[in-house]
């Protein structure tokens, strides 16, 4: 059945189709919280509190590609507000960690972790950025719709972002 039939469905009061609805977007939306936020529990409420705003503003969704966008720009919102709010947790064990929804390029699990760290102690804008383009794979222009803002700023985080992980890592590469 097609994205935007079930959501037709679940706007119309079927709470089947909203249990779909979280199924199918579910991991999605706790896999970016957990990338952002860095702390499954704290993740774990993000996704509660995405999805019980959904159930409140689904008639304001028009359609399928309308939610996807929808959850990702709230998720987003609601990691950087809870960032902000309760400070960020840096620390992560290798336990923590989860797959990415995108599947990496480089399979160096030592790496990887040390660059997890490393984009955890960005602050929250940035970190969403980050997270939003190299996990989720969005284009400029599609996070500059999620976070609400522009373009260019977009840019100038990734391009800070970037050079400030370049030189950490080049830093540490040098030191070790």
């Amino acid at each position: 059945m097609r994205a935007d039939d079930v959501l037709v469905r679940a706007q119309a009061g079927d709470h089947a189709a909203f249990a779909d609805i979280v199924r199918e977007h579910q991991s999605m939306v706790f896999s970016l919280a957990c990338h952002i936020v860095h702390d499954r529990a704290a993740a774990e409420d993000v996704a509660q509190e995405v999805f019980l705003e959904l159930y409140r503003s689904l008639a304001r969704l028009e359609s399928g590609a309308h939610l996807t966008f929808w959850l990702r720009r709230v998720t987003s919102h609601r990691c950087i507000d809870r960032i902000r709010r309760h400070g960020r947790r840096v620390e992560l064990t290798l336990a923590e960690t989860h797959e990415p929804s995108v599947p990496p390029c480089a399979h160096d699990p030592l790496l990887e972790a040390h660059l997890r760290r490393l984009v955890a102690e960005l602050p929250a804008g940035a970190r969403a950025v980050v997270t939003l383009r190299y996990q989720e794979d969005l284009a400029p222009s599609e996070i500059a719709l999620i976070l609400d803002m522009p373009v260019n700023t977009v840019k100038s985080h990734m391009r800070r972002s970037m050079a400030c992980l370049r030189a950490k890592m080049t830093r540490n590469g040098r030191q070790g």
